[in-house]
């Protein structure tokens, strides 16, 4: 959702979006995008979460990847806490803005339960439905 005080301009056409120079993020109803997060040198991918303008507009004057958290209704920069940080190496847009891909340096674990990704279960057919199966080698604890 684009709001005045968005420090991005609106989103413009279909033919802009998809082909224009202009960083002009679909913001969802919320005022969030979605971001996924990658590991610049392997290409895991770490994990999945929201910025809204104020976060993205601080990745950008830091390098350093921010979040909005929905659980906290919070702004936040990865590794306040933990000191698991996160730098932003390569960020980009999908087709239509409305998914962005950061590649980080990441130190330390990416994942809140101390794990490399958040990513480390695979979902497999059971006998009696789709079962989870944690990924060898996925922990860093």
């Amino acid at each position: 959702m684009w709001t005045p005080s968005t420090p991005f301009a609106p989103p413009g056409t279909r033919l802009e979006l998809e082909e224009g120079a202009a960083l002009t993020p679909k913001f969802n109803a919320d005022g969030l995008v979605t971001v996924i997060t990658v590991d610049h040198g392997s290409g895991e991918v770490l994990m999945l979460a929201h910025m809204n303008a104020e976060a993205l507009a601080r990745t950008f004057s830091t390098g350093n990847a921010w979040y909005f958290s929905r659980s906290r209704n919070a702004l936040w920069r990865k590794g306040e806490t933990s000191g698991n940080t996160q730098r932003v190496v390569e960020m980009r847009v999908d087709c239509d803005q409305d998914a962005i891909l950061i590649r980080v340096e990441q130190k330390g674990p990416a994942c809140h339960t101390n794990r490399r990704s958040c990513f480390y279960r695979v979902v497999e057919q059971g006998a009696e439905g789709p079962v989870l199966r944690m990924v060898l080698g996925g922990a860093t604890r």
